[in-house]
């Protein structure tokens, strides 16, 4: 039974979902351009490498709107100039648990195209995308076609030594470096969740973005769904595409150097965002909470890290960007351990923004702190 808050959260959230149904009855095939809004918009570093060298009179551009930051990175970098792309959720904001407001839903209304990832990240989509059915509005789930893993759960006080020696046992970490993600990873999760995830991804993992292998699906497929959306460009959406394809191919082949050699496979973190990179290279990612990332652990799950990380000689505890360090602070202080920056990148900070970081240079940064870890 829904509590007074979560049922005040699901009216806000129906009214908006029919305001938004209502509005694109009404718009029809019209080609309105939404404006800019002040929670909305392209990031300060914005990438530029993938623009069209043609300039496109603004009234005949695409209207992009997409949910979080990695999805504007991947989208920006097929279209270039040749859209306005403007994400929905504010620089700063966690995406898991945003919502969007009945201005957001008139935007996302007037728009040509939203982009999102799926798989249970955005939990609003479903309803817009249901909204849509007869619109203008196309809607590109950049994670369709994914093989996407569980959210598994685990018992209270299960083992986390016991279940480490089963997972190699089992291969969860068995992708060496060269790994291909078209394998059949049907129990390769390359993590251990806990039990009671606080958000709803209808027990679906959707961080598929941190492996670079998995952003290069998402690039083409929301790459062949603009093209059919726009022909006329399709020939520069698909060299903008390659181009940064390259880029990441790159990225995932400096992964595959930098953790193949490590002195030990595993790593505690805050929340459950890493099992795809975990899979990718043959690691195991520990997670103090589940799948979301303002989930608190009871008592006896912080009690079952902090034995792991003595038992493992763990020196260094990671946490993330957006959501508060505390419970990682408080188990590198029971062991001795210090803490890390393990960026998920769903959404750039303000110091990332004047670092002038984009998607590239944080995974990069990930990278860094990983291998330190790992070679402790």
């Amino acid at each position: 039974m829904m509590n007074s808050k979560s049922k005040s959260k699901f009216k806000i959230r129906h009214l908006a979902v029919l305001s938004l149904t209502a509005m694109l009855i009404v718009s029809g095939c019209g080609n309105n351009t939404a404006g800019n809004a002040a929670s909305t918009g392209s990031p300060a570093n914005a990438p530029s490498s993938a623009a069209a060298a043609t300039t496109v009179p603004a009234a005949d551009k695409l209207n992009i709107k997409v949910s979080f930051y990695p999805m504007y990175e991947f989208t920006k970098n097929i279209t270039g100039e040749l859209a306005d792309v403007e994400v929905l959720i504010p620089a700063g904001t966690e995406p898991h648990d945003w919502e969007p407001t009945a201005k957001d839903m008139a935007e996302i209304s007037d728009a040509d195209v939203l982009v999102y990832n799926g798989a249970g990240m955005e939990s609003w989509a479903q309803q817009v995308v249901d909204g849509a059915s007869g619109s203008k509005l196309i809607t590109i789930e950049a994670s369709k076609g994914l093989e996407i893993m569980e959210g598994t759960e685990e018992e209270e006080g299960h083992d986390h030594e016991h279940e480490h020696e089963h997972a190699h046992e089992e291969g969860t970490v068995s992708g060496e470096a060269g790994h291909d993600h078209e394998h059949d990873h049907e129990d390769e999760h390359g993590e251990k969740a806990h039990a009671g995830d606080g958000h709803d991804h209808g027990g679906l993992d959707p961080h598929v973005w941190l492996a670079p292998a998995m952003a290069i699906q998402e690039v083409r497929t929301i790459e062949a769904a603009l093209s059919a959306a726009s022909p006329e460009n399709a020939a520069a959406f698909k060299m903008n595409s390659e181009t940064y394809i390259a880029k990441l191919q790159q990225l995932d082949q400096e992964f595959k150097d930098g953790l193949k050699d490590t002195k030990r496979r595993d790593f505690i973190t805050q929340h459950a965002a890493f099992g795809y990179l975990a899979r990718e290279y043959g690691l195991t990612q520990v997670p103090i909470a589940g799948l979301s990332p303002e989930q608190e652990p009871s008592a006896a799950q912080m009690a079952e890290i902090v034995e792991f990380a003595k038992v493992n000689n763990v020196k260094t505890i990671f946490f993330e960007t957006l959501v508060s360090s505390s419970v990682a602070d408080t188990i590198a202080q029971e062991i001795g351990a210090k803490t890390a920056v393990l960026n998920p990148i769903e959404g750039l900070t303000e110091e990332d923004t004047r670092n002038n970081l984009d998607y590239l240079g944080v995974m990069r940064q990930n990278l860094e702190a990983l291998s330190a870890a790992l070679n402790e």
